[in-house]
């Protein structure tokens, strides 16, 4: 694992989830992490959390518009 490369399975559900439900996610990490949990049916606890940091990412760095 390379730091800053994420699996195109992270992308995919991430961005999914922003397409979809784009209102239920903000610019807060713990929030995202409740969102991407009720969202999705994801089993273990990493792969949310790198779905939620990798959507709170998209909408800190402004890459995801709205």
């Amino acid at each position: 694992y390379i730091m800053g490369i994420k699996p195109t399975y992270i992308k995919k559900i991430g961005t999914e989830l922003l397409e979809f439900h784009e209102e239920k996610f903000s610019n807060d990490f713990d929030e995202n992490k409740k969102a991407v949990a009720g969202a999705t049916n994801v089993p273990s606890k990493r792969v949310r959390n790198r779905v939620a940091g990798f959507i709170t990412r998209k909408i800190n760095t402004g890459k995801f518009k709205k």
